[in-house]
């Protein structure tokens, strides 16, 4: 049994081969039912997907407690926080339940961390610090801290990261970065700072839409919430992108970079941009109003992205 949770972690070239090319990112299980979330992660298995990622908001359920109802309901699929928010619970509490579903589920968890967004951060009682110095010290804190349960091997770790400084940490101090809203421009760069050996999994929502106004106006509908948060605005302005480009739920230039729309193929093509731009693993994030219709994206779109 250990002392603390020093022990060396996956190694990121096993992770990207139980992660396989191409995952799913879902929101919908962080307030879904129980039931809800296992039926859809039973059927994402069983179209083929190796991963399913998903978030946690304030309101919704507490992320460790969620990924362990996904990974109940599963065989082999590997699951992931995306991103498990650093302000939700301590270093130590983190480092404890992360530790015991590694070993409950033998490997099958990943854990990804992320500082979140102010706006989202205060309203949980906290003073949101500098990203990358919060970011480093609870990590330092997590691998101090102690646990004497059987661990055969420690949970993957890593990072949700968008710019130059928490990419090179997520590429010294995990196994990789998790990014979010972001193109197959800022993969490439991403994949640069972070170097060849780290997993790069960026999430890439879609719609299987072949009308431009339907299809852009659910894109805008997603996309409203990421564009009040200054992290992802900075992010697109280092890509190139004006404050013009954010208003109005995003000019039409901006929607469909971020989100593609269309056909299976057409959406298969911009997560071959992104492996083509240096990622190992493209998480799918279907944009629909139920999670059974989530589902139905997902069956159509496996034929394109999972041969």
């Amino acid at each position: 049994m250990r002392e603390t949770s020093t022990t060396p972690r996956t190694d990121p070239a096993a992770l990207k081969e139980r992660l396989g090319r191409v995952g799913v990112w879902l929101a919908r299980p962080c307030f879904d039912s129980a039931a809800t979330s296992r039926a859809a992660a039973v059927t994402i298995e069983e179209l083929g997907y190796r991963a399913l990622w998903f978030g946690e908001l304030l309101g919704g359920k507490e992320a460790l407690v969620n990924a362990s109802i996904l990974l109940s309901a599963t065989d082999d699929l590997m699951v992931a926080t995306g991103i498990a928010n650093i302000w939700a619970r301590d270093a130590t509490a983190v480092a404890a339940g992360a530790n015991a579903l590694a070993e409950a589920w033998e490997g099958r968890f990943v854990l990804g961390l992320g500082v979140s967004h102010a706006p989202l951060v205060r309203p949980r009682g906290h003073a949101y610090g500098r990203p990358v110095a919060t970011m480093r010290a609870y990590l330092d804190a997590m691998d101090q801290a102690p646990y004497r349960a059987p661990l055969p091997e420690p949970p993957a770790r890593v990072l949700a990261a968008l710019r130059t400084r928490m990419l090179r940490l997520a590429a010294e101090r995990a196994q990789g970065a998790h990014t979010y809203f972001v193109t197959p421009e800022h993969t490439m760069r991403a994949r640069e700072i972070l170097g060849p050996d780290p997993l790069l999994a960026p999430e890439q929502a879609f719609v299987l839409e072949t009308g431009p106004d339907r299809a852009r106006a659910a894109a805008r509908a997603y996309m409203s919430f990421y564009l009040e948060l200054p992290n992802y605005l900075n992010s697109l302005r280092e890509l190139g992108w004006s404050d013009a480009d954010f208003e109005g739920g995003g000019s039409d230039a901006l929607v469909d970079a971020i989100v593609p729309w269309g056909d299976p193929d057409t959406v298969a093509e911009r997560v071959r941009a992104h492996h083509e731009a240096g990622a190992d693993h493209v998480c799918v994030q279907p944009l629909a109003d139920t999670t059974d219709a989530c589902v139905e994206q997902l069956r159509r779109l496996a034929p394109a992205v999972l041969g």
